[in-house]
Formats: structure tokens, C-alpha cells, sequence
């Protein structure tokens, strides 16, 4: 079977046509992405946004002004934070301290020491602590611990055990655990234990 000219005729018309509204739909699909538009907001409600942004943006300088007077209460607060390389150098000026104040009041701190693991105190920080053992008079202990609470640094007693002596002065033995905060790089990672 053989096709006439008025067939080829037809056929490439049918092809010609096929091909148009082929691009026709292509051409207008891709067009219907960008609608107009119409606007949502009325005019009252953009200048109520204007007024909301504006009073916004007069209170920045008030909250500027809180956040520089916290900045410096945290730079006076952490002031008395143990500066320290490593948990061993905080122990050490935990120790110095418990020494110097003992020594100014007149007896010697330099018994048994416990130095104990650096422990987490939130998020920011971390606790590290010591215990010593020795003897003093009742207002020797008083004297010593008022004088640990002058310090500049960020202290605590954790324990404090007091046994009557036997010698004649009525001296006591004392067994003292001091802690300080110390910056949190100090606390050692807990291996297997997940993060919250």
C-alpha cells in the first residue's frame, strides 16, 4: 500500500500541528509561575507594623545598656573564679589558700590532703576541692574560717568535722574539705556517658 500525496499532505500537516500545541503547552506551563500578586496587608496594618518596629527600635539602647551593666557584673562575679591550666594547679591554690590563711592565724594546715575529682557546677563551670586535717584552738578555727570567706575567690566549705583534743591547750581536729570554681575546660569528659 502506497501513500498518496494528499496523505503526506495530511500527515505532515497532523505532525505541524501536533508539534504547535506542543510547544504552545510547554511555552504557557512555564509562564504561569509568575502570577501577579495582589496585596495583602491594608494600610492600617502597615502602619501598625511601622509603629511596632519603631518602638522596638527604642528600646535598643535601653537593652544595650542592660546587657553592657550585666557584662560587667559577670566579669565581677567571675573574677572569683580559679584560674588554673589544669584541675592539679586549682588543687594547689586551694591548698596555698587553706596554708596562708591558717599560718596568719597562728597554726599549721599541712596535714593528711585529699584532693578530690573536679566535678561539673552547671554548664559554665566546675567545682574542684581538697580536704586537709589539722589542729587549732576554737577561735583559731572561727578566725579561719571568716578569713576564708573574705577571699576573693569563689569558695565553699563542703565538710567540716570537729573532735574535741586531748592536750591541754583544748585544741580541736579539724578535717576540712574546701571547694572553688574553676572555668569548666578543668572538667575531665565522661567517656561513654551521652550528652544532653
Amino acid at each position: 500500500m502506497t501513500m498518496g500525496t494528499l496523505d503526506r499532505k495530511t500527515l505532515y500537516l497532523a505532525l505541524a500541528a501536533v508539534a504547535l500545541i506542543l510547544v504552545l503547552h510547554f511555552a504557557v506551563a512555564s509562564d504561569s509561575g509568575t502570577a501577579v500578586v495582589s496585596a495583602t496587608e491594608s494600610i492600617p496594618q502597615a502602619e501598625a507594623q511601622l509603629r511596632r518596629v519603631r518602638q522596638l527600635a527604642a528600646t535598643v539602647e535601653g537593652n544595650e545598656a542592660q546587657f553592657q551593666r550585666v557584662a560587667a557584673e559577670l566579669k565581677t562575679r567571675e573574677a572569683g573564679v580559679l584560674q588554673a591550666d589544669t584541675a592539679a594547679q586549682a588543687q594547689a591554690q586551694l591548698l596555698d589558700i587553706i596554708h596562708r590563711i591558717a599560718a596568719a592565724n597562728g597554726f599549721d594546715a599541712r596535714g593528711a590532703e585529699e584532693l578530690r575529682e573536679v566535678r561539673p557546677l552547671g554548664k559554665d563551670y566546675g567545682e574542684v576541692s581538697v580536704a586537709e586535717n589539722f589542729s587549732c584552738g576554737i577561735d583559731q578555727l572561727v578566725n579561719f574560717l571568716s578569713q576564708v570567706a573574705d577571699e576573693p575567690q569563689i569558695l565553699a566549705t563542703n565538710e567540716i568535722h570537729i573532735s574535741g583534743g586531748s592536750d591541754k591547750k583544748k585544741n580541736l581536729q579539724v578535717r576540712l574539705s574546701l571547694s572553688g570554681v574553676v572555668p569548666r575546660k578543668l572538667v575531665p569528659a565522661r567517656k561513654g556517658a551521652a550528652s544532653f
